[in-house]
């Protein structure tokens, strides 16, 4: 095992880009889906310094991540508590939480943005999300781009004694999850990846399953006292890259332990990266800036950049061929 300190955004191995962590304690809201506390002094559009225990992120009165782009790799999102709306150039949109995951393609390219929606005005609105970076093996890097909601309610959850797996992604023995999206490296069952979310009860422990050879693993601790492993004794907010063709025993020690579990095979191929596009070259990165700045990956056919939806919708998903999922 490697042992290693969390920082911001998150450690990950090949075929994971990138992994970060949410957790803001908002206030109530103010009617209007941006928080009813102050906004004096904060860096607005910027703003990223967890004063009182929540963050505006780029937004300026509702926070999250206003408009914004991404080619060649894939975002799936975990939003474990509060809300996330999600408006796209494809003319997509949801609001997801509570427990959803929304699963993305960016693929040759698109904008999408991930607001916070406050909607709670009698009581605080705490969010809890994960996002996370799946690359595109070079073949795949230009594919339609493709958006795919995994509703909290047909996630699979294996309950064991003493601990709870979520299965966003992969096989744990004999449980499978969702299909993910169509052209991403998860949907080939050999490059075994998985992403799983697990809760493990204080004094118990879970074993986690062999994986194929080859196959990375990365253990995320986040949240709660301490955890064993193989008589080592882990503290929060540090990871694990473990051997995966060898079994593990978890075990919580004295308070319940939340953990994220990703791996995979590695894709094994040249990564080249500018802020939201990620490509094998150089070339291919220059590229892709040159056709954002033409084509505005099919542009924004919304209102405004920050986009959120009523404050009385519930939880849905409109794709862009205008279905639309209520729930």
């Amino acid at each position: 095992m490697k042992i290693f300190q969390l920082s911001f955004p998150w450690q990950t191995q090949d075929p994971f880009l990138f992994c970060v962590y949410h957790l803001d304690h908002y206030p109530k809201g103010n009617g209007e889906m941006g928080p009813k506390d102050s906004l004096q002094g904060r860096p607005l559009g910027n703003d990223f310094v967890g004063k009182d225990g929540w963050r505006m992120y780029h937004g300026t009165t509702i926070p999250g991540f206003p408009a914004h782009p991404h080619r060649g790799f894939e975002t799936i999102t975990i939003a474990n508590k509060g809300y996330c709306d999600h408006s796209d150039s494809l003319g997509a949109a949801g609001r997801f939480g509570e427990g959803d995951v929304q699963w993305m393609t960016a693929g040759s390219g698109v904008q999408h943005s991930e607001m916070f929606p406050l909607l709670h005005t009698d009581k605080e609105n705490t969010l809890e999300l994960f996002q996370i970076w799946l690359n595109l093996p070079q073949k795949n890097k230009l594919v339609a781009p493709h958006f795919k909601m995994l509703w909290n309610e047909d996630i699979p959850k294996i309950h064991l004694h003493g601990a709870t797996i979520k299965l966003i992604a992969g096989n744990f023995d004999n449980y499978k999850a969702l299909p993910s999206a169509p052209d991403s490296w998860a949907a080939v069952l050999n490059n075994d990846v998985a992403i799983w979310t697990i809760h493990i009860q204080a004094n118990e422990q879970v074993t986690l399953p062999l994986a194929k050879t080859g196959t990375l693993r990365t253990i995320y601790f986040y949240d709660g006292k301490e955890i064993i492993i193989s008589e080592k004794t882990i503290l929060p907010n540090h990871g694990i890259e473990a051997d995966a063709s060898e079994e593990m025993t978890i075990k919580a020690k004295d308070k319940e332990a939340f953990l994220l579990v990703l791996q995979g095979k590695p894709i094994n191929e040249p990564v080249a990266k500018y802020g939201p596009f990620v490509m094998n070259t150089q070339k291919e990165l220059e590229q892709a800036m040159d056709e954002f700045r033409l084509t505005q990956f099919g542009g924004w056919p919304w209102r405004y950049p920050d986009q959120v939806h009523d404050a009385d919708r519930g939880r849905f998903a409109q794709y862009p061929d205008g279905e639309i999922i209520e729930k």
